[in-house]
């Protein structure tokens, strides 16, 4: 992809962040987001052929850095010499979304909550399958996977509705205490 291409992906990627903080994805319109870019038709559809193509491949953009094998320092944090263990993996991807928190913010509003909710549980379960697989319970290796993703999607959710007044580690403290206490 050209310079040019590159920016002008950036700008409908920014244009539809900007645009989730003000409307419900479900109310959004590809002219709005041609509009809040400031391109033409054809240029969106030369590059998405629809929004929910567009805020698929801003999903997978976040998934991919933050469930990278192998990571770069953040200026908020750095795991990237660190970042084997359950409790340093989970406590990167809280940092990633405090370093993010409007836009996670604006797509985990309305129907956009179930997208992203589907595609970051589909990322956890690729990254933690080997821990969640060495688990030792006997109950069927679907449900440990559910249990697992399901719980911290809605860890997540109280942390950012908490207006994420705990760390990131104390957050995964309690994720992971609660696990265990269960």
């Amino acid at each position: 992809m050209d310079r040019r291409q590159q920016k002008t992906k950036l700008a409908i990627h920014t244009a539809m962040t900007n645009l989730l903080k003000k409307k419900k994805f479900e109310v959004l319109t590809v002219q709005d987001i041609i509009d809040e870019a400031n391109i033409g038709r054809s240029t969106f559809y030369s590059h998405f052929e629809t929004k929910e193509q567009l805020l698929e491949e801003i999903c997978n953009e976040m998934f991919s850095h933050v469930f990278a094998h192998d990571l770069a320092p953040e200026e908020s944090h750095d795991f990237s010499k660190n970042h084997k263990t359950i409790k340093d993996r989970l406590t990167h991807i809280l940092y990633h979304i405090k370093d993010h928190k409007s836009n996670i913010k604006a797509i985990m509003n309305g129907e956009t909550e179930k997208l992203f909710t589907q595609y970051f549980c589909d990322y956890l379960a690729q990254d933690f399958s080997d821990d969640i697989w060495k688990i030792k319970i006997e109950v069927p290796q679907d449900f440990k996977m559910q249990f697992f993703t399901g719980s911290f999607i809605s860890t997540i959710k109280w942390w950012i509705q908490s207006d994420m007044k705990s760390t990131p580690e104390e957050t995964v403290d309690y994720f992971l205490k609660m696990i265990k206490g269960i």
